[in-house]
């Protein structure tokens, strides 16, 4: 630490040893006020004291942190992480940018081993196991034995950066959900390094890595490029946030969850607008919520559209890490070193926060989330007749009550043996559309149903937002056993699944009894991973899925998930509702969305009598029960005692050696990333944008599974037919997930969401008009086109572009299609991050002014001034958008480069070149 006015180092002693920390005690004594500052500033602060240098982290920033005020402050402040999180999907674009870092390096006669991890890395393999098998004992086996044969060149690249790098260590697949491993294990709460004691904090190339905020961990995602730079020791840059009070009070009333309090969350903090805030959680009702409870709303902190959502330590945080086996001597340390520095929870009445919310928590109902967005919340008791509204709505058709459509529909039972994913000679569908709802009926055997708009044909327990939660995955299993006992079963139609975020929660269940209940519902265990959550849902039975596609049905899908995008969790589902596992159980009881829960019989057993969700839901009193007699530390000992050991697969996976990695030109999933070769060591000159055209014009709430899919892809698509040119079979495509180590599949698959709608064309799907000539055609091919002739491209968009995942691709594929800048009403700020990171300019309209209001239709030309003269953050740049006619339209739009460190990273084209460029200059 260089020198500083603020002398704060002091010792504590815990368990007779003593250690160095920087005192917030210390400040206190001298004057500052300490206690009206939120916990989570007082983790930045003691971060910018123990990491002072007076060059990356200066006494600036300790005094703009020391003065947080709860008016908004556009000063940057410094952050370096203890730890890094990875998960595949991101984690592998990451390590080929690392090791493309490392062999330019050495392509410049420098020393590529200084290209190394400087903070500690744990990346967890749990986004790429997909429910290929489902509904039988082996479904786990054979899906992590298709994940292998997939994915064997990923998984050896990610073997040997774990032998290449320091500080790197792999979890292997079949282990479990990053997130919930992070909560479960990595978590310390108070980090011991080389004698001194500080607060465990995180960044995550997951946007859900808040999770961890529900154990008093300061965690939160970040896009792959800026986990780089912070794995390679450079501070990441921020505005000093505003956080935003969160008062609970109450208790959770019976007969609701967790899931349904964070979804009424999710509802109201997006109303409020939170987006680059911290939410910070205090009030008398957190005394009744527990650590996995507290995680439950944590983990969907991108969906309230926040950075974190932070619970402090306190008495609930030690009872949860002794139940999780953390041992002792760490608990001594995290209670000590909490209740001397200031971050114990208590005097919450002495916090200044910038603003207040106050919910009521014995006020939450039963509540899922749908169709399209996490925030939009739904009464269970509403979900019929917004299912209607939505129907009429969005596809104009009118609804038809099950009662009068023109086929029958069969009773509940459905095939005795397990199924999977592939067809069965005796299978026939016949169908009947109709000017209302539509209808397909599928005959099986001897046997036949109808499906028809509603109809679920997904029904997922996944997630690390939920299977962390015992209360609910008890509950769950409780549902299952009801529904047994009643003589009612899962409808033939839906594709269920159990995919839990860590083999704790198979353990216990097993101990409790229930995972038959489960299983005899066809909720059998098909892998532990993200599966339908990130959209690793696997084919559809093909009779269901032709008959979607044939007669466009709207199926459904409801998942124990925290996203809900379009064509996130099957590009066939165009309804997709979130809810808590119980519900998972009941909906696929039911098979239907179209019903109100609270009124109509989800069944009938076999005596015709009816069956209603009030006589299959659990009491809190029979979970509670089962949850006292089968929760064990033992459990977490054991999985986690052989956390990075691996299956006999990973043991015998075979993979490169030595200090650089040697790519083969013939591979489809790993490239040497094109961002880097041949950098220049000065920095370029940077330009206005002069006659730009418009690659697509988009609306409010664009994802970044809008811009980079994760999903499946045909060989219709640009990316398949790439990969067919290269001789790989469309059976063997895997997903864009896992090809994120290749840039020539990834560009390609850059707006190429089957349900994206650009406002040049008329058809949905990543199409493009190509202007010059009126060509409709793929966005890529009119973005190579727009390349030959030298012509820049910009994106018009409008509020919360870039919302969702923290997926650095959404901002790759955008540089490498010639986007030189994104004009949107607002941003989400992972993705903002991204772009400059990548070198792309993202500007935002002025307060009042939209594209339409411009009258802006994509079709001008763009010239954009002031980015060649001095750029200062939130600089008003000059647009003009000139029109076929000749007219122009001129208005002022600011750049949301928002510190001087952006304006550096913008410079450089991006953050990784800066990097590199100071590495190249030492």
């Amino acid at each position: 630490m260089a020198n500083t006015p603020y002398i704060t180092k002091k010792k504590i002693t815990v368990n007779g040893k003593d250690y160095g920390y920087y005192s917030l005690g210390e400040l206190k004594k001298q004057g500052h006020d300490i206690d009206r500052l939120p916990f989570s500033i007082r983790i930045l602060l003691e971060n910018a004291l123990r990491n002072h240098d007076g060059f990356s982290v200066t006494q600036e920033n300790i005094e703009t942190l020391l003065h947080w005020g709860s008016k908004p402050s556009n000063k940057d402040i410094p952050f370096k992480p203890a730890r890094v999180l990875m998960q595949d999907f991101t984690g592998v674009p990451a390590v080929v940018d690392i090791a493309s870092l490392r062999a330019e390096l050495a392509r410049k006669g420098k020393d590529p081993k200084t290209i190394n991890p400087l903070v500690p890395v744990d990346l967890v393999i749990d986004h790429s196991v997909q429910v290929d098998f489902f509904g039988t004992a082996y479904s786990y086996d054979r899906n992590i034995e298709k994940e292998y044969q997939r994915n064997q060149e990923r998984y050896a690249f990610l073997k040997w950066a774990q032998k290449s790098f320091s500080n790197f260590r792999v979890v292997p697949p079949g282990m479990g959900i990053c997130h919930q491993v992070n909560l479960e294990y990595f978590s310390k709460g108070v980090i011991e390094r080389e004698g001194e004691l500080f607060p465990d904090t995180l960044v995550g190339t997951d946007s859900h890595t808040p999770m961890v905020n529900g154990i008093g961990v300061l965690a939160w995602g970040v896009g792959g490029i800026e986990a780089e730079a912070a794995v390679l020791g450079q501070p990441l840059y921020f505005i000093l946030p505003e956080v935003i009070g969160l008062r609970l009070k109450g208790r959770l009333p019976l007969g609701s969850t967790a899931t349904d309090l964070v979804l009424t969350v999710a509802n109201l903090l997006r109303q409020e607008g939170v987006v680059g805030k911290f939410v910070e959680v205090f009030g008398p009702g957190l005394d009744h919520l527990s650590v996995p409870d507290r995680a439950t709303i944590g983990n969907m902190s991108p969906e309230f559209g926040c950075t974190v959502t932070y619970f402090p330590i306190d008495d609930k945080t030690l009872e949860y890490m002794r139940a999780s086996n953390r041992p002792e001597e760490q608990l001594a340390l995290v209670e000590s070193y909490c209740k001397t520095n200031m971050l114990w929870r208590e005097h919450e009445d002495h916090i200044a926060y910038t603003k207040v919310l106050e919910l009521d928590i014995s006020t939450i109902e039963p509540t899922v989330a749908g169709p399209k967005r996490p925030q939009d919340k739904i009464l269970l008791k509403n979900l019929k007749s917004t299912f209607i509204d939505f129907l009429s709505q969005s596809h104009h058709r009118d609804y038809v009550s099950p009662d009068h459509r023109t086929m029958p529909t069969l009773g509940s039972p459905s095939p005795k043996q397990g199924h999977q994913s592939s067809p069965s000679g005796s299978e026939h569908l016949g169908t009947k559309e109709r000017k209302a709802l539509r209808t397909a009926w599928i005959d099986k055997g001897n046997d036949g149903f109808m499906l028809a708009d509603g109809s679920v044909v997904i029904a997922a327990i996944t997630s690390c937002t939920n299977t962390s939660n015992p209360y609910v995955m008890i509950g769950a299993g409780l549902v299952a056993k009801k529904a047994r006992e009643r003589g009612i079963d899962v409808r033939p139609w839906v594709k269920t699944s159990l995919a839990p975020g860590s083999k704790v929660v198979t353990d216990y269940l097993e101990r409790a009894d229930l995972m038959k209940d489960l299983e005899a519902l066809q909720f059998h265990l098909v892998g532990y991973g993200c599966t339908s959550c990130i959209g690793n849902s696997g084919p559809l039975p093909p009779p269901i899925a032709q008959a979607i596609d044939q007669h466009q049905l709207v199926a459904a899908s409801v998942l124990s998930g925290n996203r809900n995008f379009e064509a996130r969790v099957h590009p066939q589902v165009k309804m997709n509702f979130l809810m808590s596992p119980m519900l998972v159980v009941a909906y696929a009881l039911a098979g239907r969305v179209d019903i109100d829960m609270n009124q109509e019989p989800i069944s009938h057993d076999r005596n015709g009598q009816a069956v209603y969700l009030k006589d299959i839901w659990p009491t809190d009193y029979e979970i509670n029960s089962i949850l006292a007699d089968v929760l064990s530390p033992k459990d977490f000992a054991k999985n986690y005692g052989e956390i990075f050991a691996g299956n006999k697969s990973w043991k015998a996976l075979e993979s490169p050696t030595g200090e650089l990695y040697h790519w083969d030109g013939g591979s489809t999933y790993i490239k040497e990333a094109p961002f880097f070769n041949d950098l220049p060591t000065a920095v370029p000159e940077t330009l206005d944008i002069k006659n730009a055209r418009a690659l697509l014009v988009l609306g409010d709430s664009i994802t970044t599974d809008h811009i980079s899919p994760a999903g499946s892809f045909d060989e219709n698509s640009a990316a398949g037919r790439y990969l067919v040119s290269c001789g790989v079979s469309p059976r063997d495509f895997n997903s864009y997930g896992s090809r994120r180590g290749n840039d020539a599949v990834m560009v390609r698959g850059t707006f190429a969401n089957v349900r994206i709608k650009n406002g040049l064309v008329d058809q949905e799907g990543g199409y493009t008009r190509f202007l010059p000539t009126g060509e409709v055609m793929s966005v890529f091919d009119a973005a190579m086109k727009y390349k030959s002739d030298q012509t820049p491209l910009v994106v018009l968009a409008g509020k919360e572009y870039g919302s969702g995942s923290s997926r650095d691709w959404a901002a790759k594929g955008t540089f490498l299609l010639g986007v030189q800048c994104v004009l949107a009403e607002s941003f989400e700020r992972i993705h903002r991050s991204n772009l400059i990171g990548m070198g792309v300019l993202p500007i935002q309209y002025q307060q009042g002014d939209t594209a339409k209001k411009l009258n802006l239709d994509g079709n001008e030309t763009f010239t954009i001034t002031g980015i060649t003269e001095v750029l200062k953050p939130l600089k008003d740049l000059e647009v003009i958008a000139q029109k076929q006619n000749g007219t122009q339209v001129r208005f002022k739009a600011t750049v949301r480069l928002d510190s001087d460190i952006e304006i550096a990273y913008y410079r450089h084209g991006g953050i990784l070149q800066y990097v590199l460029r100071q590495y190249l200059n030492q």
